[in-house]
């Protein structure tokens, strides 16, 4: 199946995350069966909030495309997206979204709020969750468990 084809890209990008000691979150954006953006949280390496893996993916494919409107692409996303890469995604009329694990933290696909398909908005995204869902939760859970045990680590040598 393609979902699980290029959610498997967009883990790739996770992996990239996750090397750099970045919350391993990664998308990509496909469109007529080519990925046309590829991205990886980078929030800490590049200093800014902006460098969620969304909004690199969605400057990359508006950059191929030519075009602000991504209007007959798709989007995969290890992780469910913030309020910002929620309305990014419907600012660039993503037709669908198609995510990983969600966030009941953070999430604004349906978890605390779905900003992907409200009535309000002049566009809706289409929403596909739980694609290759034990492969992004793992990744994540990893990462934040390593990431408990550094800490502990640099408090008891500190």
């Amino acid at each position: 199946m393609n979902d699980e084809k290029y959610m498997k890209e967009a883990l790739k990008q996770a992996k990239k995350a996750y090397d750099l000691g970045e919350v391993p979150i990664g998308c990509v954006i496909v469109y007529q069966d080519k990925i046309i953006g590829r991205g990886y949280n980078k929030r800490n390496t590049s200093k800014t909030t902006l460098s969620h893996a969304e909004l690199v993916a969605i400057k990359k494919a508006s950059k191929a495309m030519g075009d602000w409107r991504l209007e007959d692409c798709t989007i995969y996303i290890t992780l469910e997206p913030c309020q910002m890469c929620s309305g990014a995604i419907v600012q660039a009329r993503i037709k669908r979204a198609v995510i990983g694990t969600m966030n009941p933290k953070a999430g604004c696909a349906g978890s605390i709020l779905n900003l992907l398909q409200m009535e309000e908005f002049n566009h809706r995204v289409e929403i596909s969750t739980g694609i290759l869902k034990e492969e992004c939760t793992e990744i994540l859970q990893t990462f934040f468990k390593e990431l408990r045990i550094r800490n502990k680590m640099e408090k008891l040598e500190g």
